[in-house]
């Protein structure tokens, strides 16, 4: 029979880590299986918005410290993507392919992935110019050109990030209209003075030196014709896909495939908790996702304390 484990910690950012290190110093000695696919702090250059760190720190940089500092504590660690979660009788089995993991209680931590162009130079400077979190990086851009793409709310919210620094922002959506609310889009609309909109186009390439973003190419889908627009970055907002397809009939998620939780990070599932960008679709923050990650654990550790003190925690 499988060995049970009291928590099994799924993903691999700063939430998971955050979680690990919580249970951990609660000697409930978690496991934390995190595929081999960077999160997204590791993806970040610069992080100047993390408490802590007056002089900023770089994102590999923090995702490493954060997994030193579980592994302190005794963290066992497991490299791999989960494939499957199957609910069992007082216990969940999650899957590492052939290998099978049961746990009295599970903390989900698999983020969400940024939607991606597919262009050209799009993976060449991603990280080096091309960036999906305008609040994480607008700073950077003091006094320098920004470019975002989409039309939606977050796109909106790119650009009013950016707009307090960048000297000029253009918005390049592949409509002749916003589909983001009116409240937004007026917010947009009044600041003409340092945001263009350029409708009906997409970005086709992106260009660079080598090193960093220089610009990129587009195309208008009415008239097929080309133009480069120079600049420093490029903003995506185009969505993000919550990475919650196995929980998918078995853990309650919304209308956009993001884990339902309750404000103390429960799910449907008793034993199961949600943190980070997974349940998280508002703010997307490296320190939320970590204050989500505590949150979780520690209802985690009441959830096997409750188990053991109505002996319903049985062996394995």
């Amino acid at each position: 029979m499988v060995k049970k484990e009291d928590i099994v910690i799924v993903g691999g950012g700063i939430t998971s880590y955050a979680a690990a290190i919580y249970t951990a110093r609660a000697n409930l000695k978690p496991v934390v299986i995190s595929s081999a696919e960077p999160d997204q702090l590791s993806l970040t250059t610069l992080v100047e918005n993390y408490p802590g760190f007056p002089n900023g720190i770089m994102g590999p940089d923090l995702i490493k410290n954060c997994k030193d500092q579980a592994q302190k504590f005794g963290v066992n660690y497991i490299q791999g993507t989960v494939d499957s979660f199957k609910v069992k009788q007082g216990y969940y089995e999650v899957g590492l392919g052939k290998k099978k993991f049961n746990a009295r209680s599970v903390i989900i931590s698999t983020g969400a992935s940024a939607r991606r162009l597919h262009i050209k130079g799009e993976d060449k400077y991603f990280g080096k110019g091309i960036s999906t979190c305008a609040v994480c990086d607008a700073a950077l851009y003091k006094d320098k050109i920004a470019i975002v793409i989409g039309g939606g709310d977050s796109a909106m919210e790119e650009a009013l990030a950016l707009y307090k620094f960048a000297k000029k922002i253009t918005i390049i959506h592949r409509r002749d209209r916003f589909r983001a609310s009116k409240i937004m889009q007026d917010r947009v609309f009044k600041l003409k003075e340092k945001i263009d909109i350029i409708w009906d186009s997409q970005p086709v390439e992106v260009l660079g030196d080598g090193r960093f973003v220089t610009g990129a190419k587009i195309k208008n889908i009415k008239t097929s014709k080309e133009s480069i627009i120079k600049c420093n970055g490029v903003f995506l907002a185009i969505g993000h896909n919550p990475n919650t397809k196995i929980f998918a009939g078995k853990v309650n998620l919304d209308k956009s495939g993001y884990i339902k939780t309750d404000k103390r990070g429960r799910t449907n599932l008793p034993g199961v908790f949600a943190g980070g960008d997974v349940q998280d679709y508002i703010y997307k923050q490296a320190v939320t996702s970590a204050g989500t990650g505590c949150m979780a654990a520690i209802e985690a550790e009441k959830y096997i304390e409750n188990l053991k003190a109505t002996k319903k925690y049985k062996g394995d």
